[in-house]
Formats: C-alpha cells, sequence, structure tokens
C-alpha cells in the first residue's frame, strides 16, 4: 500500500511541475519587430522605424519591441508601452481620440465638402444646359 502512495505522489509532482512548466513554454510571439516597425517612428529620424537603419535610438525602440514581442506581447499593448516609453510622437498615425482625431477628422471633412461642391455644381450645370435646350428648341 505504501508504494501506491509513493506511485500517486510521485505522478502529481510531476503533473504539477508540467503545469508550472506550460505556460512558459507555451507562449508564442503575437507579434513580430517587423509587424511594429511600420507604425511607429524613430524619434531621431522622424521617419517610420522600418526605414530607419543606422540610428541608436531606432535600435533601442527595436530592441524593447524585440523583449516585448518575446514575452507575448500583443502589438497593440507593445505600441501602448512605446507611447509610454517615448510619448505620442512614436506613433506614426495619431491617436483616434482628443486632438490627434482632428488629424483625420479635418482632411475627412474637407472631402466631403469637395464632394458636395462637385454635386452641386454639377446640378447647377445639368439645370443651365436643360434650359438652354428649352430656349434653343422654343
Amino acid at each position: 500500500m505504501t508504494r501506491t502512495w509513493h506511485f500517486v505522489a510521485l505522478v502529481v509532482a510531476l503533473g504539477v511541475m508540467l503545469a508550472a512548466a506550460a505556460p512558459a513554454s507555451a507562449c508564442r510571439p503575437r507579434t513580430s519587430v517587423a509587424n511594429v516597425e511600420d507604425e511607429v517612428m524613430c524619434l531621431v529620424c522622424g521617419v517610420p522605424l522600418s526605414l530607419a537603419t543606422d540610428s541608436p535610438q531606432a535600435g533601442r525602440e527595436r530592441a524593447l519591441i524585440a523583449r516585448l514581442a518575446a514575452a507575448c506581447w500583443t502589438k497593440q499593448r507593445i505600441k501602448s508601452e512605446l507611447v509610454a516609453e517615448y510619448g505620442t510622437a512614436v506613433l506614426a498615425a495619431p491617436p483616434g481620440n482628443g486632438f490627434g482625431a482632428s488629424t483625420w477628422l479635418v482632411p475627412l471633412g474637407g472631402l466631403a465638402a469637395l464632394g458636395a461642391g462637385l454635386v452641386t455644381a454639377t446640378g447647377a450645370r445639368r439645370r443651365r444646359e436643360s434650359l438652354e435646350q428649352r430656349r434653343s428648341t422654343a
């Protein structure tokens, strides 16, 4: 009977050790440096990180991204950490809230106004041509 308990204790101990080791080995990176570097900027060069090849700052940013990616951080979480470390200037695209939202909304508003102007001008031209055609036929 003592052998049975030793065997059970051994199986339980192995199970606990495997369960403790599983999270470390189950971690597969969710993103890569290449996947993140086109969405962040080199703060020294002022270009996307994917284009900054010789800058020491770009190397530091890449090293941080690689370390966080190896720790199974998501792309969004890595970008949030970069913002916490370097500020919003590190993002290639401005944030979609606050003042950064105006960077997206102003050009969209301009495009909408341009579209409305084209529709109005086209309608006025068609009405004028229709009126001229009626006058020439009458």
